[in-house]
């Protein structure tokens, strides 16, 4: 069984302690029916405590004072929500000043609107896919109210957003040594990083995810809340970070998870048809929210609070964890991993939990070429979508059931 109401009450007092209060619905966990509950994520509550630490980005930072403020580009030095004016160059940050650098430019706080250089208004090289044609095949629902279950029991679909960072490739390795997959969320300009298919680093990690089995995912260009958009931003959130999965892989995602997880009907309609699935999921552990040595026992405690009563003949979970968060990494995933193999449960891709073909989790940037999924040879007997059988000591057949 789920204890969706247990987990719900341990996310309501997190929320409570680490919430931003100046927000009007600080503390309160959002629901979406029954057990599908969903915690909203806001950018200045989830960035790591490395990039806080380094003073890179916004996460509860001072605005500057006027006399350490770059060139302003409008009569007042205001720019943005509530003062109107653009930046004609440089950016215009969260809190309305134009200037350069990443606490005016980088994602999601910049305002695409009046700042023609914030990071989420990068266009990356090469030519658009928009035009590309999305047929929507398989099982698996496109846009609309969006997953939140799988559907194999046995299954938990592990799911890191916001990467790649820093902390990925040791979250890579975690992985690797458990025989476990995993769904990446990618956003492609955020947090000040640069772009993923123009810093070498994010394009190996995320060529290595494909290449060890692992699903690539969207989770939009620069993390923008989808439901504050014109029709146009929210089309280049998602063609824009389409383009950049395009330099990189040569294909790009059909599976997407909404920044915030914030997805109204009319941004379920626009998802169908530029032809995503959009993602969500039924457990969270709020491992954003306990970044801290002290703190992270509270998500382990979410965790077991879901796992230690279910059955793995008969339940599955969705998962969500972010990889930019330094406990999550290096203590919360080899708890979570244990504590799977221990309960007898398999870890694996979203598009595997759902019986989801892996062919379909991808469209080829080139019309003219056909998507190649790597897959990697089975360590354990087990098969699925991105693990193979064949080539294995286990023998070349997998069964129905994901076994040799």
């Amino acid at each position: 069984m789920k204890v969706t109401s247990i987990i719900v009450g341990g996310l309501a007092a997190l929320a409570s302690a680490h919430s931003d209060h100046r927000e009007d619905h600080a503390g309160l966990p959002k629901l979406m029916g029954g057990r599908k509950f969903l915690s909203e994520l806001k950018a200045r509550g989830a960035l790591p405590s490395a990039l806080e630490d380094a003073a890179m980005l916004v996460e509860e930072r001072q605005e500057p004072v006027e006399s350490t403020l770059e060139v302003r580009q409008n009569a007042n030095g205001r720019c943005g929500v509530g003062f109107g004016a653009k930046c004609t160059t440089g950016c215009c940050s969260a809190a309305g000043f134009c200037g350069t650098g990443k606490d005016y430019c980088a994602a999601p706080d910049c305002q695409l609107a009046y700042g023609p250089a914030c990071d989420g208004n990068q266009v990356p090289a090469g030519n658009s896919t928009a035009g590309i044609k999305r047929p929507q095949i398989g099982a698996v629902p496109y846009g609309g109210a969006g997953i939140y279950d799988c559907a194999v029991p046995g299954d938990i679909a592990l799911t890191f957003d916001d990467g790649p960072y820093i902390y990925t490739s040791d979250l890579l390795d975690k992985l690797k040594a458990y025989g476990a997959k995993a769904t990446f969320f990618i956003t492609g300009n955020n947090l000040g990083k640069g772009a993923i298919d123009t810093n070498g680093t994010w394009s190996a990690i995320i060529k290595r995810m494909a290449t060890e089995g692992h699903q690539i995912a969207s989770h939009t260009w620069s993390h923008q809340n989808l439901t504050s958009l014109d029709p146009t931003t929210f089309k280049n959130q998602m063609i824009y970070n389409e383009m950049a999965f395009r330099n990189i892989l040569g294909y790009f995602p059909t599976y997407m998870r909404p920044p915030y997880s914030e997805c109204n009907a009319t941004c379920g309609n626009l998802l169908a048809t530029l032809g995503y699935h959009v993602t969500y999921f039924d457990l969270d552990t709020a491992g954003y929210l306990n970044d801290s040595p002290t703190l992270i026992q509270n998500s382990k405690n979410i965790w077991d609070s879901a796992i230690n009563p279910s059955n793995n003949n008969t339940d599955s979970f969705l998962q969500i964890e972010h990889d930019i968060h330094f406990q999550t990494v290096y203590n919360l995933t080899d708890y979570i991993l244990a504590s799977m193999q221990k309960h007898g449960y398999k870890g694996v891709t979203t598009g595997d939990c759902l019986g989801d073909p892996a062919a379909n989790w991808y469209r080829s940037g080139d019309p003219n070429v056909v998507v190649t999924v790597p897959q990697t040879v089975s360590q354990d007997g087990s098969c699925s979508a991105s693990v193979t059988c064949l080539g294995s000591v286990f023998g070349n057949c997998c069964s129905q059931y994901g076994f040799w």
